[in-house]
């Protein structure tokens, strides 16, 4: 099965994406780890994306592209593949699209995990990480034991998670209606606990 996970931050995509590989049997590409092993490689892609990261500048489009599509292809994602993390952009999600097809590559769905911007707030500015040895806890759903130091990291203070959210809501929603239209999007209601969120998926993909 071949799948793309989208959703906005904190909506639990990397919960999620561990849980549905494992069930599915099929390779996580994250095209984070997908760049860092790239350059470590030494591929020509990597090269090229290492002198831009190494100059502080974003690697582009078609750089990326590039590499998901050479990792498509490769021995452990012939039965299938988890793409997270990109498409980020409308762009993105039509040259992808287009990369795709070049390959003889269908995908079998979009997966959204849903969940309403107060309740991703309320779920990321609740969190609070152990700097001894990096357990996140949450104020309300998961709170430290006496004792325990903690702290609020940067990405989780209110206005860092507004910020995101904007982001979000302008640069990558726009690929919904691009996968609804294809007639691959499976909308997942996130406001669950982990376990029923992966019941929901695996019900949307018909397993």
């Amino acid at each position: 099965m071949r799948l793309i996970l989208v959703g906005p931050p904190g909506a639990g995509k990397g919960t999620q994406a561990k849980r549905l590989v494992e069930h599915l049997g099929v390779p996580h590409i994250s095209t984070g780890d997908m760049l860092r092993a790239a350059v470590k490689a030494g591929t020509e892609l990597g090269k090229k994306a290492d002198e831009l990261m190494k100059s502080g500048q974003l690697v582009p489009d078609d750089i990326v592209i590039g590499m998901v599509r050479e990792r498509i292809v490769e021995p452990d994602a012939q039965k299938g593949f988890m793409l997270d993390g990109f498409p980020r952009t409308r762009p993105q999600a039509e040259a992808l699209d287009t990369a795709l097809q070049a390959a003889d590559v269908a995908l079998d769905a979009v997966i959204l995990i849903d969940v309403a911007d107060e309740a991703i707030e309320k779920r990321i500015t609740g969190r609070r990480c152990a700097p001894a040895d990096g357990t996140i806890y949450h104020v309300e759903y998961d709170p430290p034991p006496p004792g325990v130091e903690v702290i609020i990291r940067a990405d989780d203070r209110p206005e860092a998670v507004k910020e995101r959210l904007t982001k979000y809501h302008r640069d990558t929603k726009p690929i919904i209606p691009f996968y609804e239209s294809k007639g691959l999007l499976k909308r997942v209601d996130g406001l669950a606990s982990p376990d029923d969120v992966t019941k929901r998926m695996l019900a949307a993909l018909g397993i």
